[in-house]
């Protein structure tokens, strides 16, 4: 007899890939509906950005179109993401679930490419999206993102004046580029660096936010420490080059978010070779190669993505239209989007296990 329970028992065996666990378990199918030889139900995913989605799609179709009597399955997927829990002498930024620290040892690797483009990588799946700038000393994120010209907006509030972050392709933007000339060094001590990081993360209406990308200082200083001591941190990401010398920079600022109890989501290599816009076909490795695969087998943490080096990754930094909007069909966009979908994917597993 074809019943809510008789597709429920069908799907049973299926499990989410990153959890290893049953979907049914799990309580990711719902509201199933059964209409003479058609079925329906919804898909919950942990997040919009899974990887795997339309793979788990098609296995939950062929498993109940097993049950005798079926002609049509149709899935509405939909997602709920989790929400990263607080350690009691951590401050979590209203609204926000989950934290994603974009991290390097070293300067110069491209880590805020790189993490603008998993911020709109993410929101074009349908995520709540923040960015906050916490490279004090050079932010570049508004060049990045389209708003060199733009700044925040600030509303009175009840107690005190309440700001609002800025937005482009999806999503909001708070940097220290906003308050400053585009030629002017900012030269603070300790300090005050750390004071700005906390006024950018609980004085801003940062709203519902399924994710906030950190784009962080490159090293091992001050915004690393108020990062991991003041807020939970769903995980960080690391990037590197495959040269030795960045490498070597990138096991230190790995080790040291490790010894302060961060998650680290994996490694991505970044300007893993060059494709010459003339010779598609062709690949040239500038920097090395192999370097990442290899610090990840010894340090032990998954090498999340290897992103090619395009005349138009740099073009969209420097006009302000991310390679994943402006060239989505390119090697380094689609390897990016790919990139945003396993970091969104780590981090849901990490909040629920």
């Amino acid at each position: 007899m074809l019943d809510t329970q008789s597709v429920l028992e069908v799907l049973r065996p299926i499990q989410d890939p990153e959890l290893q666990k049953s979907l049914v378990d799990l309580n990711m199918i719902r509201n199933v509906v059964i209409d003479g030889s058609r079925v329906s139900f919804t898909l919950v995913l942990t997040t919009p950005a899974c990887p795997l989605r339309e793979f788990i799609v098609e296995d939950c179709q062929k498993a109940v179109k097993q049950l005798p009597g079926v002609k049509t399955v149709e899935v509405e997927v939909t997602a709920e993401i989790p929400q990263q829990k607080v350690l009691p002498n951590q401050q979590s930024v209203a609204g926000t679930k989950n934290i994603i620290a974009i991290s390097s040892g070293k300067g110069g690797v491209g880590k805020s490419t790189v993490a603008v483009n998993i911020a709109v990588a993410l929101a074009q799946t349908g995520a709540k999206v923040g960015l906050l700038d916490a490279d004090i000393y050079g932010p570049n994120v508004p060049i990045m993102l389209g708003l060199a010209s733009s700044g925040f907006k600030a509303e009175q509030g009840a107690q005190r004046e309440v700001l609002e972050p800025a937005f482009n392709y999806g999503v909001k933007i708070v940097s220290m580029g906003f308050l400053i000339e585009p030629d002017q060094p900012v030269i603070w001590r300790g300090p005050m660096l750390n004071s700005i990081i906390r006024q950018f993360l609980y004085q801003f209406n940062w709203g519902a936010l399924d994710y906030l990308v950190v784009d962080m200082p490159p090293g091992t200083g001050d915004a690393q420490l108020t990062l991991a001591q003041a807020v939970p941190i769903a995980g960080v990401v690391i990037v590197t080059t495959p040269q030795t010398v960045s490498l070597l920079d990138a096991r230190r600022g790995l080790k040291m978010f490790q010894q302060l109890g961060v998650n680290v989501l994996g490694l991505v290599e970044n300007m893993s070779y060059f494709i010459p816009p003339d010779l598609p076909d062709r690949t040239y490795d500038l920097f090395g190669s192999g370097g990442g695969e290899k610090a990840s087998i010894e340090l032990n943490v998954p090498l999340l993505g290897c992103i090619p080096l395009e005349i138009a990754l740099r073009e969209g930094g420097d006009q302000g239209i991310p390679i994943v909007i402006g060239a989505p069909e390119s090697v380094s966009a689609k390897a990016l989007t790919l990139l945003a979908q396993k970091i969104a994917a780590k981090v849901s597993v990490a909040t629920l296990t």
